[in-house]
């Protein structure tokens, strides 16, 4: 059989929907037994020798043709795990809404003409950039120089946690150069909501309290320490200009919704954060960590492959906050998939 490549699109003749729509889910149907395929498509069945040539090309002459060579790669990758799936073309058998997506990928045992849509499916490079803000309710396929996959689910997400607040009011802090120390009220701060670490160490029962920049904000802000908030916050923007109050916003709202964030710097990212939580006697490991970004965010893939890879070796979900200037936040989770 013999494809024909017009606007894009390749047309095949004869019975090719009996053939390839109707049995295995290729292609849109055109009336009567002809059907269009995309390039991609088209590519996979040359490659199985389905279809002889399109306008006389071979296989490697229609990805270079056609710039599809990462597609193929994917495409053929999620066929071969068994699943059925489609452009995301306006117009094509099971899309309603393209955007964001190369792929729709059904349900096994499932195609396009069933409705339901396990994964959308976007292609990229290891090199190609990627906007933070196209990212949520997708799955990043990236292809590597080696032509390997890594498989990233992406989705918004909601943090909350089980710590319920008891501060104290108007403890006595000196305010440091990159952190505060408490001295009175310690065991009220520590053990019930891990603000802050003993200064003579993790192991010592007694002894002042040193508290991040961020966690002083926040006290401040709560009426707990007698320092000024807002020489605090000038302090944190000295030390690490306005990225201080994104993270502050961000610290903020883990607080308010129940969970205990600390520092992430042992894992590189800006927090890790515990959900379940009554006292640090009780303390169990976190469940997730947090890097704080800017909406219009752009992730190198290399980069994003590290911090899920981190992640996950922790056994920690990996999450992005999108924080702009006014401390609004969109959470992202990124997390390894295997389709």
């Amino acid at each position: 059989m013999q494809g024909r490549l017009e606007d894009g699109v390749v047309h095949l003749p004869g019975d090719a929907r009996q053939r390839f729509y109707d049995s295995r889910g290729y292609g849109r149907p055109t009336g009567g037994n002809d059907l269009d395929v995309a390039p991609v498509e088209a590519a996979h069945l040359l490659s199985r020798g389905d279809i002889d040539s399109v306008d006389g090309m071979g296989l490697r002459d229609l990805l270079a043709h056609t710039g599809t060579t990462l597609d193929f790669v994917v495409y053929k990758d999620l066929r071969d795990r068994g699943f059925y799936l489609s452009p995301a073309r306006e117009d094509w058998p099971g899309v309603d809404d393209p955007a964001g997506a190369d792929f729709l990928v059904y349900p096994r045992g499932k195609g396009p003409w069933d409705g339901d849509v396990e994964y959308r499916v976007r292609v990229v490079g290891e090199r190609q950039p990627i906007p933070v803000n196209s990212l949520g309710d997708v799955v990043l396929a990236i292809v590597d120089e080696d032509g390997d996959l890594t498989y990233f689910d992406t989705e918004g997400d909601s943090p909350e946690g089980t710590a319920a607040e008891d501060l104290p009011a108007d403890l006595d802090a000196d305010l440091l150069s990159d952190r505060a120390l408490v001295s009175t009220g310690v065991d009220r701060l520590y053990q019930g909501g891990f603000f802050g670490q003993r200064l003579y160490g993790r192991n010592a029962d007694s002894g002042p309290l040193q508290l991040s920049l961020l966690e002083a904000a926040y006290l401040a802000r709560q009426g707990a320490l007698d320092i000024d908030a807002d020489e605090v916050v000038e302090r944190g923007r000295e030390v690490e200009g306005d990225r201080f109050d994104r993270r502050l916003a961000v610290y903020t709202v883990l607080r308010e919704v129940g969970t205990v964030p600390k520092s992430g710097f042992k894992f590189g990212s800006d927090f890790r954060v515990y959900t379940d939580f009554e006292t640090v006697d009780d303390l169990s490991h976190s469940e997730f960590l947090v890097r704080v970004v800017t909406p219009d965010h752009t992730f190198v893939p290399r980069n994003l492959s590290l911090d899920v890879r981190l992640a996950g070796g922790v056994r920690k979900r990996m999450v992005f906050a999108l924080t702009d200037a006014k401390g609004e936040i969109d959470w992202l989770s990124v997390s390894r998939l295997t389709p």
